[in-house]
């Protein structure tokens, strides 16, 4: 078979590897300084009170935090009309489990945060073999307030702000992509009560008994907790998603 792709020598290879290094380092370096706008973002006090249903039992955005001072919170979409959780968001879930009790024992809660009822969001988690904790908003505003969950009225009038805008997002369009639709489906709904919820995730510190809200971010701002995709980057045909969805819920993938 002969490659599409350029070849070279040794030599070639290292001296083009030596300038990307260079970009990498820049990347690094400018990523660093993102980080540090991030946590120098004013905190923003949060003084509604909000009800989740947990495997505990009811609980508190403060009871959340399990006793630390941070509290990362993955905006799951899985709507209470959907039969399963987005296949999408399961993709970046898969890797909750390995890395929340590193958090957990860093001072550092992760949740993962849905409107679907309690029952639902156990039995898909049963399914998919997760421990992390999945609270149910089922019933209360903390994802309408937070931008991720909206009203078949936001639907229709097209007053929707996701991603800090009004529109503009592929969720947004009269005729969505092919995507879209397939994780609709994938979900056991129509595309309108799909996109009803977006994914997102917000962060909150407690300082001397008072909870504040930090940070929140949406669609593209995800990718980097998204741990598949920094592996793709590296890969020899990168993302290579011409096709379109290409992945499963990893209790749906063909066995090999």
């Amino acid at each position: 078979m002969t490659t599409r792709h350029s070849t070279g020598t040794r030599e070639g290879w290292l001296a083009a590897r030596l300038e990307l290094l260079k970009a990498e380092k820049e990347l690094t370096r400018r990523s660093d300084d993102v980080a540090r706008q991030r946590q120098e973002l004013p905190w923003v006090r949060v003084d509604k009170e909000y009800r989740f249903e947990t495997d505990e039992g009811n609980a508190s955005l403060a009871d959340l935090f399990r006793g630390r001072s941070q509290l990362l919170v993955y905006h799951y979409m899985f709507g209470p009309d959907y039969t399963a959780g987005c296949a999408t968001c399961s993709t970046i879930a898969d890797g909750f489990n390995g890395f929340a009790m590193h958090l957990a024992n860093h001072d550092v809660m992760l949740w993962a945060v849905s409107r679907a009822t309690l029952a639902k969001l156990q039995a898909y988690k049963q399914r998919m073999g997760w421990t992390f904790p999945w609270a149910s908003a089922h019933g209360n505003d903390f994802n309408f307030d937070f931008n991720v969950s909206f009203t078949e009225e936001q639907q229709r009038e097209g007053t929707i702000e996701y991603n800090y805008e009004r529109g503009g997002h592929a969720m947004d369009e009269t005729n969505v992509p092919e995507p879209v639709t397939q994780n609709a489906a994938m979900t056991g709904t129509d595309v309108a009560t799909y996109t009803r919820e977006r994914p997102g995730m917000s962060a909150f510190v407690r300082e001397n008994g008072v909870v504040y809200h930090t940070y929140s971010t949406y669609a593209r701002g995800l990718d980097g907790l998204w741990g598949m995709y920094q592996w793709l980057d590296r890969a020899p045909m990168g993302r290579n998603e011409e096709g379109g969805i290409w992945w499963r819920r990893h209790d749906e993938y063909v066995k090999c």
